[in-house]
């Protein structure tokens, strides 16, 4: 009697990895078509990944994590032990745009309630408009500190004016955006917890 070989053992269990990419992603603030383009992993597969209906095999696990902007060890958690996730300066994972870097100082991990990034903003920078919608879930309440500079807080319309040491909490899930007016880079902290004021 004669058995079929074993298929390639896949990278993981699909609930493990799944949950964790999907976080990834989100954190980051992608959708599948982006990262399908910055992994080359089509969405439809990203998608299975992401349900638990499949494990990425060890080339495709290579390139997720190359489009989450980790090493393949930082996406499947081998460089982490126990209950403690340390982030290198140098390992931080960072979003440039339009004057507005920001730096995530928090693991995306599953589950996860609260993130805290910081920002930095050059002078006449804004981390959004008007016009923008929430980005943030309902509930949800962000804490922002000013560190260095001057910054403007508009929420909801309302202008709020803010210096270095200053800190302020607000409903994240109201439409506002963060402005730099003044002549010299501004750097904040943000700290936002997700479902605050859910019953």
């Amino acid at each position: 009697m004669t058995t079929a070989a074993a298929p390639s053992k896949p990278v993981g269990t699909a609930p493990a990895v799944g949950p964790r990419v999907k976080a990834l992603r989100e954190a980051m603030g992608l959708s599948l078509r982006d990262l399908a383009e910055r992994s080359g992993v089509s969405a439809p597969m990203l998608s299975q990944v992401e349900r638990g209906e499949t494990s990425p095999t060890l080339a495709s696990a290579t390139k997720i994590a190359a489009g989450l902007e980790l090493t393949l060890s930082q996406l499947l958690r081998l460089d982490e032990g126990g209950n403690v996730f340390v982030i290198r300066a140098d390992q931080r994972r960072r979003q440039r745009r339009d004057g507005h870097t920001l730096e995530q100082l928090t693991p995306p991990l599953p589950g996860q309630r609260a993130d805290v990034s910081l920002h930095t903003l050059k002078p006449g920078a804004a981390t959004g408009g008007p016009g923008d919608p929430p980005m943030h879930e309902p509930g949800s309440r962000e804490t922002a500190v000013v560190l260095s500079g001057r910054l403007a807080l508009f929420v909801e319309g309302a202008r709020h004016d803010l210096a270095g040491g200053d800190s302020v909490t607000f409903d994240a899930d109201l439409p506002h955006h963060f402005e730099n007016e003044g002549e010299e880079s501004t750097e904040f902290l943000a700290v936002i917890a997700a479902g605050l004021r859910r019953s």
